[in-house]
C-alpha cells in the first residue's frame, strides 16, 4: 500500500512508524503540511494514489484543518476529521464522553470572569483550569485559592487567544501520583503505560516516570467506549484511578507512542501498522 504520512516534524514516533511501514514493502509518501498547498477545487497530485494518509501534525491547527481537505480528497485519513475536531477541543471531549455515559471529571465551561469564578468557587480549591485547545499539559493551572483564582482569569481574559476566553473548569481529581495511558486502535487496546510524577502534572513530555501496566477488563471496557464516543481511530486513552474505579480526562488524536513503546514488551509501531493494513483491505473490499 501506499501511505501518505503528514508531518511538520519527523520525531521518533514518526520515525518508528516510517520504518515499520518500509520494513514491510510498503510504498511512504512523506508531506510535509509547512509546504503542501490545499485547494478547495480538486486532489492535488501529492495525494494521488495514496491509500491512506496518517495525520502526524504537531500543531492541532493544521491537524483540523488538513484532515478536513483529505476527507475532501476523498482520501481514507487517521484520524478522520471528525475524530480530530473532537479531540482537539476539551470542551467537546468532555461532552462526548459525558453523553456516552464514560465516566469524566465533573466539568463546566464559562464565558466571563464572574461565571467562572462562581465555577470555582463552587468546585472548591484545589481546582483545574485549562484550555480548551492544547497538549502536553501546557498552560493547564492547578488553583488553591480565590487569589490565585483572580489572577489567571484576568491574564487570560486580558492577554489570552479569544479560545482563553471560554473557560474550561474541572474537578481536581486526586489520583495516586500517576495516570495511565492507553494506545488503542478503534477501541482494541494496544498497551498501556502508568506515568508517574510528584508534580500533579504526569504528562510524560513534561519528565514522568513512565512503565508498562496490565490492561484490567475495566479499562478496555472504557476505552472502548471512549474511542467510540469520539469517532474511533488510532487514539491515546488517558484514565486517572480514583480508589478503585477509574475516569477518562481526555482521549487524544494524535498520540505519541514512543515513550509507551520503550516500556512494553509490544511492538507498539507494529500493531498500528497491522490496523493501517487491515484498515486499507477493508475499503478495498468495500470499494
Amino acid at each position: 500500500m501506499n501511505v501518505g504520512v503528514l508531518y511538520s516534524r519527523i520525531r521518533r514516533d514518526e520515525k518508528l512508524l516510517l520504518s515499520e511501514l518500509r520494513d514491510r514493502g510498503h510504498e511512504v509518501t512523506k508531506i510535509d503540511v509547512r509546504t503542501e498547498r490545499f485547494g478547495v477545487h480538486g486532489r492535488p497530485e501529492t495525494f494521488e494514489g495514496l491509500d491512506i494518509v496518517v495525520d502526524r501534525c504537531l500543531a492541532t491547527s493544521r491537524s483540523r484543518y488538513i484532515t478536513r481537505f483529505v476527507d475532501a480528497y476523498d482520501v481514507p485519513v487517521v484520524n478522520d476529521p471528525e475524530t480530530a475536531a473532537v479531540c482537539a477541543d476539551k470542551a467537546r471531549n468532555s461532552l462526548a464522553l459525558a453523553e456516552a455515559d464514560v465516566p469524566t471529571p465533573a466539568t463546566e465551561v464559562t464565558f466571563t470572569k464572574e461565571a467562572a469564578m462562581e465555577s470555582i468557587e463552587e468546585f472548591g480549591y484545589p481546582c483545574v483550569l485549562k484550555p480548551v485547545i492544547g497538549s502536553w499539559g501546557r498552560l493547564m493551572a492547578k488553583i488553591d485559592s480565590r487569589d490565585a483564582a483572580e489572577a489567571i482569569l484576568e491574564h487570560k481574559e486580558t492577554l489570552g487567544h479569544y479560545e482563553h476566553k471560554v473557560f474550561y473548569i474541572q474537578e481536581f481529581v486526586e489520583k495516586p501520583g500517576r495516570d495511565i495511558r492507553v494506545v488503542a486502535t478503534d477501541g482494541e487496546p494496544i498497551a498501556a503505560m502508568a506515568r508517574s510524577s510528584e508534580h500533579w502534572l504526569t504528562n510524560a513530555a513534561r519528565g514522568a516516570e513512565t512503565e508498562s501496566i496490565e490492561i484490567t477488563e475495566e479499562m478496555a471496557d472504557l476505552v472502548e467506549r471512549a474511542s467510540e464516543a469520539v469517532g474511533g481511530g488510532l487514539l491515546g486513552v488517558d484514565l486517572m484511578e480514583m480508589g478503585d474505579a477509574y475516569t477518562v480526562h481526555e482521549v487524544n488524536h494524535t498520540v505519541e507512542f514512543k515513550a509507551l513503546n520503550e516500556v512494553t514488551e509490544i511492538d507498539v509501531p507494529a500493531a498500528v501498522v497491522d490496523w493501517l493494513e487491515a484498515r486499507v483491505r477493508n475499503v478495498e473490499v468495500t470499494a
